[in-house]
């Protein structure tokens, strides 16, 4: 047993060695970040300097640390094609897209375009220290990604989205702050992985939708989300989200009022099963009467929100605190602080 425990310590020792002895590489204001990127060593650490940048980063070599000091990054005049390139839709570019190799995408119907398949991941990539404007499509986009974190971010005017990861593995994303400043946009941050991705303490303003949870067994917590039209909707079909101590409140008043095509409000789980909402905050959900709390709907014709466990959460200052317009009879709800319906808030 000793020898098999130090085998294993070994190897997590000579992994970590060989992460940590990757080249440093340093970019000043008008040099390429990009360029840096292209010469690094897979394991490198890229430190940029203060200062404005106008270009478009593709990653797609492992363990790429991105370090960012009161840098801005802004979209270039002329765009370059890589594989985030229509990820959105028509047109749409992402500030900073990392990316595996041999990946085939499905085409562009809705929302973004699913990864079908991924030769190779890029694996350990990190990104800090950024604040990026209006890029198109995405400002940061992970597109089959492996052990990826995404953290300490200021991402500005991303539309349609601020932040997606798609066809990856085991994503971080924490501490990041996604906003707009004029106009309601998309979706601030969306999941749609292969496996458990975790949004932990980050901030999302100016949304139609701050978080779009399409990852089955993913965790978010701790993160804020405000003056959106829903902050966060829980896709049909998509299984054993946890969604726990985050704080959701006020609703933009820009957006359109609820209706059977659309709901305004805090946690909107719509055909999706077994997720634990537990110990989160959802108030001033005020849209002339129509802005609710927590959803619960069925997505026909067959995924029905079912085996939901919705506890310890306070729902105060809604229009409505929790609406139910589903068939399933297994959803459970226990020592919720709320007002309506009386049924469903008792101690």
């Amino acid at each position: 047993m000793l020898s098999v425990i130090l085998s294993v310590t070994l190897v997590v020792l000579g992994t970590t060695a060989s992460a940590t002895h990757g080249e440093s590489i340093h970019v000043e204001n008008g040099q390429s970040i990009q360029a840096a990127i292209d010469s690094a060593p897979p394991g490198s650490c890229i430190i940029v300097g203060p200062g404005t940048y106008e270009e478009q980063l593709t990653i797609s070599k492992s363990g790429i640390a991105l370090r960012g000091n009161g840098v801005i990054l802004k979209p270039p005049t002329t765009p370059t094609s890589n594989i985030c390139s229509g990820l959105a839709g028509n047109d749409t570019e992402a500030g900073i897209c990392v990316s595996g190799s041999d990946i085939v995408l499905a085409d562009f119907v809705q929302e973004h375009r699913k990864v079908l398949s991924v030769g190779s991941y890029v694996e350990g990539v990190s990104i800090t220290g950024f604040e990026i404007h209006g890029f198109t499509g995405l400002n940061i986009a992970l597109v089959g990604a492996k052990d990826s974190m995404v953290y300490r971010n200021t991402l500005y005017d991303g539309g349609p989205y601020g932040f997606l990861t798609v066809g990856s593995l085991n994503t971080h994303a924490a501490g990041n702050t996604v906003m707009t400043t004029d106009a309601i946009l998309f979706i601030g941050m969306c999941m749609d992985d292969v496996s458990p991705a975790e949004y932990r303490d980050n901030y999302v303003s100016g949304y139609l939708i701050a978080f779009c949870l399409q990852t089955e067994g993913s965790v978010v917590t701790g993160n804020t989300a405000t003056n959106n039209c829903v902050g966060a909707f829980l896709d049909p079909g998509i299984k054993d989200i946890t969604f726990t101590h985050n704080h959701i409140s006020s609703i933009n008043p820009g957006c359109p009022l609820s209706s059977p095509e659309f709901a305004t409000g805090g946690i909107i789980v719509f055909g999706a099963s077994d997720a634990k909402i537990t110990g989160n905050v959802v108030e001033n959900q005020k849209n002339k009467g129509t802005g609710f709390g927590l959803i619960l709907s069925d997505s026909p014709p067959d995924s029905l929100a079912s085996g939901n466990l919705i506890e310890h959460n306070i729902f105060r200052n809604n229009d409505i605190d929790i609406g139910i317009f589903t068939n399933a009879t297994d959803n459970i709800f226990k020592q919720n602080e709320c007002s309506t319906p009386a049924e469903l808030c008792s101690a």
